[in-house]
């Protein structure tokens, strides 16, 4: 893993990613590492408190981040024109983390992960309001069908309904600010001093925690805490690449591709078998995300046929 040595393409207030079909490939790809990842700490849950399980996530993302940062001796790649962006982005994706490890002690992962999905619409309006990015109505229509899907989901006012289904709600706004920060910074920051001040900021924000909430794993936890933070930092790299060449507001509804896996990943670790309101609710969030995806590819066309 190294950092690309070709510059960031500039992109300015509202611009269009330049490759969008590997920006769409590179994001797929990061939620499948993100889905075995969260499988493993569902199952670390069972033992251990989920400050630490995020902990033992950063120790190893930061462990194989910093060789890269200081090869030759330099510390230049801790420089960055951004301080406060990337405290934000390094919180956001911290408390992503930390919110979904909690909601997956108490949820099953499916239903954890079609909750989460709110998210595109954090990020559309964060987009808006940051980017300056230009969202069309049929977009805003998709999102909020999507958002009729997440609500199908939860249930609020039912007998089943869980407190504990708001976490994910937490996570996928926290998720927003790490997805929203990175694109705004892509124009000016290397991937690796994003991906340094990000694990350092989970990593000593969280090492301020421990205290509070620790207990010794075994040989065989601290194995799979290493498993999660390899597979956490590939997602992460993958992640900052895509966004570095699309849109966030277009990239954010193929992370949907996530609710596969997790129900898959839910079923054969756990033997959770979705209830059909999820089932249902999932479907018209993936419905959404497809529909999305339809009209991005008919104003690629429209957009081509002009030039």
């Amino acid at each position: 893993m190294n950092a690309p040595q070709t510059p960031i393409q500039p992109t300015g207030s509202g611009s269009k990613g330049t490759e969008p079909m590997r920006a769409i490939l590179l994001v797929v790809l990061g939620v499948a590492c993100l889905s075995c990842s969260d499988a493993t700490a569902k199952y670390l849950g069972r033992t251990l408190p989920p400050a630490e399980i995020a902990w033992m996530r950063y120790v190893v993302f930061t462990a194989l981040v910093m060789p890269l940062a200081l090869r030759g001796g330099s510390l230049s790649v801790l420089k960055t024109t951004r301080p406060g962006l990337q405290v934000v982005r390094g919180l956001g994706m911290l408390g992503s983390a930390l919110f979904f490890i909690m909601a997956m002690q108490h949820l099953p992962l499916a239903e954890a992960a079609a909750i989460s999905f709110v998210s595109p619409v954090f990020v559309t309006v964060l987009s808006i309001l940051l980017l300056a990015e230009k969202v069309g109505v049929r977009r805003w229509a998709a999102l909020l069908v999507g958002l009729a899907g997440v609500i199908i989901v939860i249930r609020p006012g039912a007998e089943g309904f869980q407190p504990a289904s708001l976490l994910p709600i937490l996570t996928a706004f926290s998720w927003a600010l790490d997805l929203v920060a990175t694109r705004k910074m892509t124009v000016q920051e290397n991937p690796l001093t994003t991906m340094v001040w990000s694990a350092l900021t989970g990593l000593i924000a969280l090492t301020a925690l421990l205290p509070l909430h620790a207990a010794w794993p075994t040989p065989w936890e601290m194995l799979l805490g290493a498993f999660i933070g390899l597979v956490y930092t590939l997602a992460q790299w993958l992640l900052i690449l895509a966004y570095r060449q699309g849109e966030a507001s277009v990239l954010a509804p193929f992370t949907y591709v996530q609710l596969i896996w997790s129900t898959a990943l839910g079923f054969v670790v756990f033997g959770a078998v979705p209830d059909h309101w999820t089932f249902v609710g999932t479907g018209v969030i993936i419905a959404s995300g497809l529909y999305t995806a339809h009209r991005e590819r008919m104003r690629a066309r429209e957009r081509r046929s002009i030039a």
